[in-house]
Parts: C-alpha cells; sequence; structure tokens
C-alpha cells in the first residue's frame, strides 16, 4: 500500500510539474491585441483575420486577440489604455494620437490604402460648380475626421465662409448611415465621405459626384488608412511587426492581383463582423476608387495636418510630426524582396 501511494504520489507531482511547464510555456505566449474597422478601406486587416493570414504568420510566437472598431477615436482611446497593440486606422486619428500623447505612444509603420473619399451632391440641389455652394448645408463623418478638414479646407479655398462663422455654408457631423437617410429626405445638400458610403449616396441616394478628393493631390494619392503600433509594443516585439507587415505586403499584393476573389473574401468577412454584406453594385463602384499600397505616403499626412492645424483642430501649438513614422522595418523587407524603400522629408512635418 505504502509502495502504491508513493508511486501515485509520484506520479502526481510529475503530472503537476508537466502541467506547470506547459502552462509556463502558454503565459510566455505573446498576445497581440490587433484592430480593424469591418470595412474595404481596411481591406488587408479584415481579408488577414478572415483567412487566418496573420495567425500563420505568427506562429507559435503569439495569439492575435482581434478588436474591431468603428472609430478612429474609439480605436486611439484603447490604444491609450494599453489595451491595443497594432491597429488599421485614418491618418487624422493617428496624428490626434501622437500629439495628445507628445509623440509618445504611437508610430506609423506601414500604408494601407489611398484615396476612395469625395465629395456627392443631390442632383436637384443647384450644385454645378464651386460657385454653387453658398446657402448649401454638407456633411461630414465627424467634426475634425479626415473628410471634415478635407471639406473645410476646399470651402475656404474656393471663398467661402462656414455658417457658424457668419459665412453661408453649414457643414455638420453625421455619422455615414445618417448621411445617407438626410441626403435621401433632402434635408443635405452634399457629403464629404468616404468608400463605400460615396458609392451608397451615388446609388442608393440618387446623388452625384461632384469632386474625387484625389483631384486635389499630387499623382492622385493621399493616406487613407495605415498602420499604426503601440511604441512599447514595437520596441519590445520588433519581430512580431516585421512578420505583420511581410503579411500585410503580402495581402496587399494579392488584393491587387485577385481583385475579383479579393472582394468575396472581403464581403463575406464584413458580413460576419457587422451582419450585412456590402451590395455588390456598391462594392464594384466602390474598390476601384481605392488604391491598396504600403505606401503610406507620408506627404499628404503632413499636409492635411497643416490644414487641420490651420482650422483649429490641433491646438495653439505647432505639431512637430517629424516622429510621428517609424520605417525602419517596413523598409528593410522592401530592401529583402529588392523594392524600392520609402524615405520621409521631416522638412514637411511641422504645420506653418
Amino acid at each position: 500500500m505504502r509502495l502504491k501511494s508513493l508511486v501515485f504520489a509520484v506520479g502526481l507531482t510529475l503530472g503537476l510539474i508537466g502541467s506547470a511547464v506547459s502552462s509556463g510555456a502558454q503565459d510566455n505566449k505573446v498576445r497581440v491585441r490587433a484592430g480593424h474597422f469591418p470595412n474595404i478601406t481596411h481591406a488587408q486587416g479584415v481579408i488577414g483575420q478572415a483567412r487566418g493570414d496573420f495567425e500563420k504568420a505568427l506562429g507559435d510566437k503569439a495569439d492575435i486577440d482581434w478588436k474591431l472598431f468603428n472609430s478612429g477615436t474609439s480605436a486611439i482611446e484603447a490604444l491609450f489604455a494599453g489595451e491595443l497593440d497594432i491597429t488599421y486606422i485614418g491618418p487624422n486619428p493617428a496624428v490626434n494620437g501622437y500629439i495628445k500623447s507628445d509623440g509618445e505612444t504611437l508610430r506609423i509603420v506601414s500604408g494601407a490604402a489611398s484615396e476612395g473619399a469625395a465629395l456627392v451632391v443631390r442632383k436637384d440641389a443647384g450644385i454645378a460648380s464651386a460657385k454653387d455652394f453658398n446657402g448649401k448645408k454638407l456633411a461630414t463623418p465627424s467634426i475634425g475626421n479626415t473628410q471634415d478638414v478635407a471639406l473645410r479646407n476646399w470651402l475656404g479655398e474656393n471663398g467661402y465662409k462656414l455658417k457658424e462663422k457668419g459665412g453661408t455654408v453649414e457643414v455638420i457631423p453625421l455619422e455615414n448611415p445618417d448621411q445617407l437617410t438626410l441626403f435621401i429626405k433632402k434635408e443635405i445638400d452634399g457629403a464629404w465621405t468616404v468608400e463605400p458610403w460615396v458609392s451608397r449616396l451615388i446609388f442608393d441616394g440618387g446623388g452625384e459626384l461632384f469632386l474625387d478628393e484625389k483631384e486635389l493631390w499630387p499623382n492622385g494619392q493621399y493616406v487613407t488608412t495605415h498602420i499604426i503600433v503601440n511604441t512599447k509594443f514595437l520596441n519590445e516585439h520588433p519581430d512580431l511587426v516585421k512578420a505583420w507587415l511581410e503579411t500585410n505586403l503580402q495581402i496587399t499584393e494579392w488584393i491587387n492581383k485577385n481583385p475579383d476573389e479579393a472582394k468575396q473574401v472581403l464581403n463575406q468577412e464584413i458580413k460576419r463582423e457587422t451582419g450585412k454584406a456590402i451590395p455588390e453594385n456598391i462594392l464594384d463602384a466602390a474598390i476601384p476608387r481605392i488604391q491598396f499600397t504600403y505606401d503610406p505616403i507620408a506627404s499628404s499626412l503632413f499636409q492635411s495636418a497643416q490644414d487641420a492645424y490651420k482650422l483649429g483642430f490641433l491646438g495653439k501649438k505647432e505639431p512637430d510630426l517629424s516622429g510621428i513614422y517609424d520605417l525602419t522595418i517596413l523598409n528593410g523587407i522592401l530592401k529583402e524582396k529588392g523594392l524600392k524603400e520609402i524615405t520621409i522629408n521631416t522638412q514637411q512635418s511641422a504645420a506653418n
């Protein structure tokens, strides 16, 4: 009996030791908190989650905890709270987050998408040229966001003063679904927004494209989505960031070479995440207006930040964005693949 008890005790002890070792190994596995919006401008993140590309790339080094966001503000708040490591996001939220943290919390490490924004007007709004906006009411997704800054800057360049400052044109913040509703009800005359809502305003709202934003930028390119990383995570896990960026690059190339298949995977995942797929005619119209690219198109971010500063959205102090980019890992990947590395002109990084 004593021998049996001894054998049992030894076996139990070895079992507990084995369990502890396994648990310890599991505890050493990094948990990557990753985010994206369920949107076509975040296609690499959406497709990568759907197919498990990032999980495969990180292998047994890490587990991914996916988080979905509907606004850049909420994503930045999660980053500040230490609940997010890497995410796809638009330019203005990244700039705001960088400034609010005194340049400490985040870095832009890669591009993801360019273009896709436009000003759509009602066909019966009496708008045929830039001279026809007096007395008009226009919408943007939210005050101070990327499209809001673009619209306000464009109006100013065309000689208009906003109603809130004694002028004739009213700009109101409206979430995209509300834009479409009020557009159909003829309670707004137009909206400056981003795909797929540009196409929805045209197809579902009966609107017409007045101005594609790419017409305002050199080579028609401006950043719509890029990848930011929590600075602490970037410093502690550069190997995981490299694996992520390699995968992002692979997905980007796959999307551009296989647009039809990419649309299917993208829409299926959006349906899974939101409960509703994007109508095929909307998707077919929206995708060609977006360019998927690993280039963050830094010059457009600096210009947009300057515009935001001049409009009073970035505080009284001129923002210095010279440290917002860290493309070291991305450029290392591009060099390995024989692709042209990306250089940043830091002279454009301070608003003036």
